[in-house]
């Protein structure tokens, strides 16, 4: 295991990057690293991402209780040892609220469709966990559906979280899932994203091993949904606003 002084060095330059790129606002947001069987270590409640600094990380034991720090460990503690419960291999979770994702989560739409190849591969689909009181146990007990067969899901009115096997991994996947997000939604408001084959999609899931991609992992949805024409209905309301908006401030020009 690496130098508890490395990984708190990492935990600190993720909250940097989250903050960085406007993943998150104000004191919203969280990430931990499961440093032994026993103990977390998980940002503070009560501070932006961008702030924190390693003498402020927080660490619990699997109970979520105090074991050493200065301040209140994030108010989220108990959906990130939910998810270590559920996958001991997992040793990071980070959650934030990237502007798009949350905006597909707030839809209640799943980043489910087989459109990106290097998604399909490394990440799989990222599904929707139904919604819960943040902070509470009920958002917790929403993870097990999902947890352990995908390594990010969203929260449904809420945000994103991703896991990983250290920090860094669990960071590089909230990015995937905000830019393939920002992907998805230009193509739906272009009308809509060409999906891949079923037999491209085996090729790519075959492909998984190459990689080194954990089995288990799950695939992507190769068939529409019934339920497509609610988002082309969303997608079209908001492709509208759009277009006035433009409209005005041509007029305004």
């Amino acid at each position: 295991m690496r130098p508890l002084h490395e990984i708190k060095r990492d935990l600190v330059r993720v909250c940097r990057h989250i903050d960085a790129r406007q993943f998150v606002a104000g004191r919203d947001g969280n990430v931990s690293v499961r440093i032994s069987d026993s103990t977390v270590l998980i940002t503070p409640a009560g501070i932006r991402k961008g702030d924190v600094e390693v003498d402020d990380l927080i660490l619990v034991d699997r109970g979520g209780r105090l074991v050493d720090g200065r301040g209140q460990p994030s108010s989220e503690t108990g959906m990130h040892l939910r998810i270590y419960d559920a996958r001991p291999e997992i040793r990071a979770v980070a959650h934030a609220h990237p502007p798009v994702a949350t905006g597909f989560a707030a839809a209640g739409i799943a980043l489910s469709e087989c459109v990106l190849p290097e998604v399909i591969v490394g990440l799989g689909q990222v599904p929707l966990a139904r919604y819960a009181t943040p902070g509470t146990a009920a958002l917790a007990e929403t993870l097990d559906p999902v947890v352990r067969n995908h390594d990010a899901f969203l929260l449904q009115n809420h945000g994103a979280v991703a896991v990983g096997s250290d920090v860094l991994e669990a960071y590089q996947r909230l990015e995937t899932v905000e830019h393939s997000a920002r992907i998805l939604l230009v193509a739906r408001l272009l009308g809509g994203a060409d999906p891949l084959t079923p037999a491209q999609v085996e090729d790519l899931i075959a492909a998984r091993a190459r990689y080194g991609v954990r089995e288990g992992l799950a695939g992507c949805e190769t068939a529409t949904p019934p339920a497509a024409t609610a988002d082309e209905e969303i997608v079209a309301r908001v492709t509208e606003r759009v277009l006035a908006e433009l409209r005005t401030q041509a007029r305004g020009g």
